[in-house]
């Protein structure tokens, strides 16, 4: 057994954020990871031609913002580098190839017990510390849909996004992108790039904006309300893309701005998708799929139509509760933190969650810094209270 004053799971950016964070103020910690590396999903399931969707000044982690000579929005390949200077400059080391199954909180000595498995080395290894932080981030696993009547019989290919790197296969092909939030609508137009006939599923409202666009409203809006950012910004969207109704594509009756605050969910920054969508290269299908029949679906509207592949672009689940037994300290039944913004990420008993508030790199940063600086000062009472009287 070891022993640390904080056990944090996961090594993505909000793990290397809060070790970074805890280091300023030398309290002993310990990254477990699943993976055999940090920042996993960036490494090995992200698209080729992802891009940071929001500006570098919303993209970066504790103590080391992006240099004024780095372009405004960060490529994969910009940002791993990113980490991996941030890495070697905090001297972070995760232990990898860690796979949580237990943790607990031991009420008698008032620490959280972890069991992992080294994976490497197929043997179980326990920890325990006084605090606790849940790090495992957003997009823990895949979600697909498994209520669609016939999904199992499907002849052609099935992919989350998750395991989706580029349209190079699917020349020539009729593929349906089932979701259209930011990654969806990024594949979609990776595949009619890649000479795919490519379909994509529209069934809510969504706003769509240039990152320019969503850029100029986060700086505005640090001095005006959201809706009045939220009318100018629609607006101008509004001036360069024109009516989408036509389109199959309606807007929200709330505000993009608005929207991102309450519910997390961010608009679609566009990157020549809509385009491609008004000159007819992409269809947009707005209706649910009804069933599918081998090779062929069937949509709420009536339409039927073959496809080879279906990309499924529906997001992730936490799997926290799974190995997390006394979750509800800080999460809810669906793994997502109990508490509303912006104390989401503080529980009970020392256990803390971070990077769950769904506003990307900036609320990483920001949670990963509350944490740290909550768990200093606890310690520091702590270590008062301890002190022998004089």
């Amino acid at each position: 057994m070891e022993e640390f004053t904080v056990t944090i799971i996961g090594g993505g950016p909000s793990g290397l954020a809060i070790s970074a964070c805890l280091k300023q103020n030398s309290i002993s910690h310990i990254i477990l990871e699943r993976e055999d590396c940090n920042a996993s999903l960036w490494r090995k399931n992200a698209y080729d031609r992802l891009n940071l969707h929001l500006a570098k000044e919303f993209c970066y982690l504790p103590f080391m913002p992006h240099p004024s000579s780095c372009q405004t929005f960060l490529t994969k390949a910009q940002f791993l580098q990113y980490l991996d200077r941030y890495v070697e400059h905090f001297n972070i080391n995760p232990r990898c190839c860690r796979t949580v199954e237990s943790a607990a909180y031991d009420g008698t000595k008032n620490k959280w017990r972890v069991e992992a498995k080294n994976t490497k080395e197929d043997t179980m290894e326990l920890y325990e510390s006084k605090f606790l932080v849940i790090a495992t981030g957003e997009n823990n696993e895949v979600y697909i849909p498994d209520d669609i009547p016939g999904l199992k019989s499907f002849e052609g290919e099935m992919v989350h996004t998750r395991y989706y790197k580029s349209g190079g296969k699917y020349k020539s092909k009729e593929v349906l992108v089932v979701g259209s939030g930011n990654s969806g609508m990024e594949i979609a137009y990776d595949l009619y790039n890649y000479g795919a006939n490519t379909s994509i599923l529209i069934r809510s409202p969504i706003h769509v904006l240039t990152k320019e666009l969503i850029h100029q409203g986060m700086a505005i809006s640090k001095n005006l309300p959201v809706q009045v950012v939220d009318s100018i910004i629609t607006f101008l969207a509004r001036l360069e893309y024109g009516d989408l109704s036509k389109y199959g594509i309606y807007l929200p009756k709330n505000g993009p701005l608005y929207i991102k605050e309450i519910t997390g969910r961010s608009p679609v920054l566009d990157v020549g998708t809509i385009k491609q969508i008004k000159e007819g290269a992409i269809k947009v299908i707005p209706a649910n799929i009804s069933r599918i029949e081998n090779k062929k679906v069937v949509f709420g509207n009536g339409l039927e139509k073959e496809f080879d592949a279906i990309v499924f672009a529906t997001g992730y689940k936490s799997t926290a509760n799974n190995w997390l037994k006394d979750y509800n300290y800080v999460l809810n039944d669906n793994g997502f933190p109990k508490n509303a913004f912006p104390n989401h990420w503080k529980g009970e008993n020392g256990l803390y969650c971070a990077g769950l508030s769904r506003r990307g790199l900036f609320g990483v940063r920001a949670d990963a810094e509350a944490i740290a600086e909550d768990i200093n000062q606890v310690n520091k009472k702590h270590n008062m209270n301890d002190l022998p009287l004089s």
